[in-house]
Formats: structure tokens, sequence, C-alpha cells
């Protein structure tokens, strides 16, 4: 159904139908959704894009004509196609899916696009090279492991922004990668590697593909750090 026909209980089989995948497994499965990635997120009324690059947009000031952007779980090209609106230019992607990075391409707005599945491969970026990093949807069980903060990271030059946003959906797996995440976050402020900007909540994250009632939310979390001009220890 790749004609709009979707409705959400389509949208909950689908997704519910990836649950215990493996890494190679969950690829595969994004590569077969790639086509009508776009649509279906509509359906799902997925604001995490929005409000991961409107969060950034508004601690972010200065030029954006040269600032470099790191898309790392870039999938179809959400985040690029918003930040250009806003003055941004340069960006390069990575995400494990062939099929989404072929999406990313028609987007015409990366200037690289790298295949890397996070945790399983290194992330494909240079030390210390760019002004913004950012994760969408990708912080979770099953998806990116906790460690990927930490190449992330890496990926940012001294004093450059670091952006994750992620919902908090059901289940003691979440719950319990949500608690390490937020250990590690706060680790390696202690570690002097980077600042905590902001945290923002949001309760309108996307529809809850796991609750019974057709309009309820689940909630989501916004992290935006800067990394430290002279870190104490390499991140």
């Amino acid at each position: 159904m790749s004609d709009g026909s979707r409705t959400l209980d389509d949208m909950k089989n689908l997704l519910q139908s990836c649950e215990g995948f493996d890494s190679q497994q969950t690829m595969k499965f994004y590569n077969s959704w790639a086509q009508t990635y776009e649509q279906d997120l509509k359906i799902l009324d997925y604001r995490a894009t929005h409000l991961g690059v409107d969060f950034l947009d508004a601690n972010f000031s200065g030029s954006r004509e040269d600032v470099q952007v790191l898309d790392v779980a870039c999938g179809s090209g959400r985040v690029a196609k918003l930040m250009v609106e806003l003055g941004f230019r340069h960006f390069v992607g990575v995400d494990g899916s062939k099929g989404m990075l072929e999406q990313a391409a028609k987007t015409g707005l990366y200037q690289d696009l790298r295949l890397a599945v996070l945790g399983t491969q290194p992330l494909p970026a240079q030390t210390g090279v760019f002004d913004v990093v950012i994760i969408v949807g990708a912080l979770d069980a099953g998806f990116a492991p906790v460690s990927v903060v930490r190449e992330l990271c890496h990926a940012a030059k001294p004093g450059g922004f670091v952006c994750m946003a992620r919902g908090d959906h059901r289940g003691a797996a979440t719950c319990e990668y949500k608690t390490d995440l937020e250990r590690e976050l706060q680790l390696m402020e202690e570690e002097g590697l980077w600042s905590l900007l902001g945290a923002q909540q949001a309760d309108r994250y996307m529809r809850d593909i796991e609750g019974v009632e057709e309009e309820r939310y689940i909630s989501g979390t916004v992290y935006l750090y800067k990394k430290s001009i002279n870190p104490s220890i390499s991140c």
C-alpha cells in the first residue's frame, strides 16, 4: 500500500512486526520500508524531526551557511530538508539502510552519504570536524547502543553542538535504555567532554502504536550538548 491508503492500524502492525529483530534484520526492514517511509510517518504524526531541529535552531546563533552538519541515522533526509530552510547548507548523512540512503540522495541536499550500522560498525566520520551532529529517533533499544553517543561527541568539533531526539516508547527495554543513556550523558559531562545546553520534553513525539486510544501519543526528549573546547580526555 504505497498510495497513501495505509491506516494507523496498518502502521501499528508494520512496526510491531519488526520487534525483536537483530540489526541486520532491522536494516532489511528499513530497506523494504524506504519507498513509503515519508508517507507513513505522516500517518504516525511523527514530530521528532521538527522537535530536534527546532530546539537546535533556537539555541544556534551565527551564520549557518558554512556550518558542517553530520546527520546520523539520516533515513530519507527529513533533517536536512528542515535544516536547509533555516540556512544550513552542508550535510553528510549516515544510515544503516541502503534503501533509506537512496531516498536521502534524491533530496540533493547531502554532499556525502555513508552506509554504516550504528554500534555494529564505527561511525564513518572524521574526528572533530562537524559544527553540528544530530541524531533523531535511533537512540533506543534494538537500534543504536548507548555507546554511540561517544562517537557523536567524537565527530563534533570543539565548541560544536550535539543534538539528540528520542521517544519514550513502551516496554522495560526502552526504560532501561533511557536510564543507561542519561547515565552515560551525565558521565560524559562529568568527564569534561561536553556541557548540557538544555533538555526539552515533548508530550507529542509521535502516535503511540501500542496504545489502544487512537489519539494517544508518546512523549519524547531532545538533548542538546556543546562539546568542550578543550576536553580533558578524548570522547
